[in-house]
This record gives structure tokens, sequence and C-alpha cells, in this order.
């Protein structure tokens, strides 16, 4: 997969499928749009084309709204360079992009990837307002001689999936959800910073992990399995986010105790998978009482694991 990052500076002489889209979160749905881009550049021999955009158009319309991120740019990249497409296009949504007239922004796609196909989602609208739907879309095709394919909503146990319901299930700590509309598990990254040391004193040392994109969706509050690769070698862990209460802690934090790792990791960079939500953060009356039911916490994930494994 090619990565390019200024859909203004592209030239493809070779006719091409393409696809708009942000796809944040790459979910089940925007995966169906791709396999059927991808299989019919195949069958007609076309470039597949995906063409999504940074930042999100959400935070460039409206500045003042709040827009937490399911992939940052890297992972959506990480995650589409799996998938078999031949080109991918990251453009720079700004002001003067958004206001850009519909038909104006169908004949840059012409001139740019000499578009035979434009494949969508039923739900797609573009152009200035996003006041152009898939209607016009198949007006401008009929034009300019392109075909538009219209993909209808995807949905598991009668639910259509979206960007917004699996942001939710995150916020809720529905992990497993996120899993499963995704394909994947939910992960973040974030480097690794000095904290108060509390948990070597109680024989849970933790990695404190600073999210380096302040974009990026946080889980609710609380206990999770984890795993993380460090050094090419696989660990599973519990993460804690929040408040620590028992410590009575003014500043939310996100910390890791990995089973098995006893080196430093000052520093570097982590990514963190999220593979279960344990319960929620609680206050104990005494600090014995939280070693106690880390123990417990502890117990319970390296059970689940030896049972994931074994499976």
């Amino acid at each position: 997969m090619i990565v390019l990052r200024d859909l203004f500076k592209v030239k493809l002489d070779k006719p091409s499928i393409a696809t708009i889209g942000t796809f944040d979160g790459v979910h089940l749905g925007h995966q169906k749009i791709i396999k059927s881009l991808i299989s019919s550049s195949k069958e007609t021999d076309l470039n597949s084309v995906l063409i999504t955009f940074d930042p999100h158009p959400r935070k460039v319309i409206n500045p003042n709204s709040k827009i937490d991120l399911i992939n940052t740019t890297d992972e959506k990249v990480g995650i589409l360079k799996n998938l078999g497409l031949d080109y991918l296009i990251i453009h720079e949504f700004s002001v003067s992009f958004s206001n850009i007239d519909a038909e104006e922004f169908v004949k840059i796609l012409i001139q740019k990837l000499n578009i035979r196909k434009l494949i969508v989602g039923y739900d797609h609208r573009f152009g200035k307002n996003r006041n152009a739907d898939i209607d016009d879309l198949k007006k401008f095709g009929n034009k300019y001689s392109f075909e538009v394919i219209e993909i209808s909503a995807f949905d598991i146990d009668e639910i259509n999936i979206s960007s917004t319901m699996i942001r939710n299930s995150i916020y809720e700590g529905k992990i497993e959800i996120c899993k499963k509309y995704t394909g994947f598990n939910f992960k973040l990254s974030g480097k690794v910073v000095k904290g108060m040391s509390r948990g070597n004193k109680i024989g849970f040392p933790t990695a404190n992990i600073v999210v380096t994109n302040k974009d990026k969706i946080i889980p609710k509050n609380g206990v999770y399995l984890v795993s993380s690769k460090i050094d090419n070698k696989l660990y599973y862990g519990m993460m804690n986010i929040g408040y620590n209460p028992t410590f009575g802690n003014q500043e939310k934090s996100i910390e890791v105790y990995y089973f098995d790792y006893n080196s430093n990791l000052y520093n570097k960079t982590l990514t963190i998978e999220f593979i279960k939500y344990i319960r929620e953060e609680i206050e104990f009356n005494s600090v014995n009482e939280l070693i106690e039911k880390l123990n417990n916490d502890r117990d319970y994930c390296l059970k689940y694991i030896n049972s994931i494994i074994n499976n």
C-alpha cells in the first residue's frame, strides 16, 4: 500500500476505483466497503484507492465540538495496510477544503485519480455543507462517465454498526463489543513516565502511561485486562484508568501492571490492547484491602488468559 498525503498533488495515470470517508474505527461496515473496493479493483484491473482525512472533519467544521478518535491516523494506516489497498490518500481537512462545491470535488477526483468507479456507503454525504448525497453522486457519475456503487448498512444482530456506536461502547467500558464490531481489540499508545511509585511499595509496580495523542478516546474508568508487545514479546497485565481513590489522587492516571515483567520501562512508548473490562475503580478503606483485591484481580486475569490460550 502506497501512502500519499495530499490529494491535490496526486496524479494517477492508471484508472482507479475509489472510496472516501473518515473510517474512524475501521469497523466491519467500513471493512465491507473496502473489501468490495478491492474485489472490484482486481476484477476490472483498476487501482484501489481510499481517501481519508486528518484532522477529523468535524473538528474543522465545528471547532467547539469534541470528537474522540477510535483510531489515530497512524493506527488507521496500520489497519488499512493489511487489507490489500493499492493507495491510501490522507488529505488535510481544512476550512477551504470543506468549502469546495460537490461537483468541483468530483472533478478533482476525476483529474487526480482517473476514477472509473466510486464506491461509498448508502449514507455518504459530501461537498460544501455536506449538501450532496448518494443520489447527487449518481447524477455526477452519469454526467462524467464513472460508476457509483452503493453499499448498504452493515449490521450485527440487526444493529447497524457505526463509529458513534463503537465510541459509546468504549466510553461505557464495553471493550468486547468494540472488538465484536471491528474485529480487533481496541488499542491506545503512550509514553511511560515516572509516577508516585506506590505500586512498587505494595507489590504491583505499574507503568504510568501518558497518551501522546490528545484526541484519542480513553475508555471508562476502571480495571482492564490488557496486553502489550514489549521487545517483541507478548505480556499480559492489568490496567487501571482513574484517580486511585484509595490514595486520594486529584489527577486522572493510566497505569499498567504487567505480569512477569520486571525491567525498566521508563521513556518507552507502549501500545496497549484492551482484552476485557474487569471492574469499576473502587475506594478501599485501607491499603491492605486494596492489595487483597488486586491479588484477586490478578488471579482472575491469569485464569482468563489461560482459558483463552487453551481454547
